[in-house]
């Protein structure tokens, strides 16, 4: 059942970012809109799901509640983003800023989670004992800084194609865009290192509220996996062919890379060598497994 929800909230989703080139003024907004909310509703429900209650409490109260204390703060401040200001066209606002934009901080935060999850070793055991993340404590500490690294650059880095983008249809603008990255007028460099900062601070706060629960990955993150390598896939098409955007097509594609190219690379493997026809569980938890 997870999987099932899951896969059709990402066609959806999918199908919702097609249609945005070919949308303009008020409806590309709108779509904007809709398809962050469908996004949040499709991490948010897919940690509730697969993992519980706690899991997707803390991804909200860290990505949602954090997304929007750090936004205000930017927007009242200039810190850690720059100084900056949103539009009308984003939806209702508070503190100044749309309610969406925290949505969004959540939408591929849990994607980039499990991504980097995946790519340290959580795997759940399987049926006949693979999977296996034992080690010493060395093995773990390394484990967890990777994990953190491969999240942190994995959100951060989608940035690169978020913000040129949302600057184009002038949905917020900067008051200083200086310096710049070559090729992105109009955006500092310090928005995409205060990206970097929350992301690092997110996602080292993720794994202490959720619980081990958030610590492997299986074949019902299998949707999430997808969401991010389309997210990656499709935002280097769009803007170098739909958008006219093509300096953010390349660092955007340079960025997300660190992650999604190991993790594609990772799922090939896994099929050629036939392990993604082997179920792989959790442990049980009482009311959760029963939503599979």
């Amino acid at each position: 059942m997870t999987r099932r929800i899951s896969w059709t909230l990402l066609a959806v989703l999918v199908l919702a970012q097609i249609c945005y080139p070919l949308t303009t003024g008020a409806t590309r907004a709108g779509l904007t809109v809709a398809t962050v909310v469908l996004g949040w509703l499709l991490s948010v429900g897919h940690a509730l799901l697969s993992r519980g209650p706690r899991v997707a409490a803390a991804l909200v109260a860290v990505a949602t509640g954090g997304g929007f204390a750090i936004e205000a703060i930017g927007v009242a401040t200039g810190v850690p983003f720059g100084s900056y200001d949103y539009s009308g066209e984003l939806g209702p606002k508070l503190a100044g800023v749309p309610l969406i934009i925290p949505l969004a901080w959540t939408w591929m935060a849990w994607p980039a989670w499990l991504a980097a999850v995946r790519l340290t070793g959580g795997r759940a055991a399987t049926a006949n004992g693979s999977g296996s993340t034992a080690g010493g404590s060395g093995s773990t500490v390394g484990r967890w800084v990777g994990r953190i690294t491969l999240a942190t650059v994995g959100l951060a880095a989608w940035d690169l194609f978020l913000d040129p983008q949302m600057v184009a249809e002038g949905y917020w603008v900067w008051r200083d865009a200086t310096p710049a990255l070559p090729g992105l007028a109009g955006i500092p460099v310090s928005n995409y290192l205060g990206w970097l900062l929350f992301a690092v601070l997110m996602m080292s706060a993720l794994r202490p509220l959720a619980g081990p629960a958030a610590e492997h990955t299986d074949r019902r993150d299998h949707p999430m996996v997808a969401l991010y390598l389309w997210t990656y896939f499709s935002s280097i098409l769009a803007h170098a062919v739909f958008l006219d955007l093509p300096a953010s097509a390349l660092w955007g594609a340079a960025g997300m890379s660190v992650t999604a190219i190991p993790l594609a690379v990772t799922l090939l493997r896994a099929r050629r060598g036939g392990d993604s026809g082997r179920e792989a569980h959790l442990p049980h938890r009482p009311g959760v497994d029963a939503t599979r």
